[in-house]
């Protein structure tokens, strides 16, 4: 079996379990977790990005292009790969990621938007394991009923919900 982390670069796999609204702020997170590993890494969105997530995690096919899925069909006709994503840094509450392309291009964009394109065109998320260490939430598998309620409601839950009541 493959090892998830890479030591040399200090990045971590991570998968999305979901996303969610945080209540009472109404604000919604995505959630991460390490592939191998007990660390969970909860990230603050805008609600359309969670939309978005949302969306590519149900495989809900919109009548015309999203955002994301326009990003994804121009590298597809580029024919430029998106080969992975990082969740950088964390600076003054803030997450940083950015876009790998062969070539060793790198483009540098909000974690939301770069989870959302991931999930359309199958590209591995990693996390520095700086960001890891300092946001990262290690949930024992004793306590994994936490996440199965977790999980039970991403199952439930519909796009609809994030948007803004007034």
């Amino acid at each position: 079996m493959e090892d998830s982390s890479d030591q040399s670069t200090g990045l971590t796999e991570v998968s999305v379990v979901g996303v969610r609204v945080e209540l009472p702020s109404q604000q919604p997170i995505v959630l991460l977790k390490e592939v191998d590993g007990d660390r969970y890494l909860p990230i603050w969105i805008g609600a359309v990005e969670a939309t978005a997530i949302a969306f590519a995690q149900q495989g809900v096919v919109t009548s015309r292009p999203m955002t994301h899925d326009l990003l994804r069909d121009l590298l597809t006709a580029l024919d430029r790969p998106l080969q992975s994503v990082t969740i950088t840094d964390l600076r003054d509450g803030i997450f940083y990621a950015e876009l790998q392309f062969d070539g060793g291009i790198a483009v540098s964009a909000r974690p939301s938007d770069a989870i959302a394109l991931a999930m359309r065109t199958g590209a591995v998320i990693r996390s520095s394991e700086a960001v890891l260490a300092d946001a990262g939430i290690a949930i024992p598998d004793e306590q994994e009923d936490e996440v199965e309620k977790f999980r039970e409601f991403l199952d439930n839950v519909t796009p609809e919900d994030f948007e803004h009541g007034s």
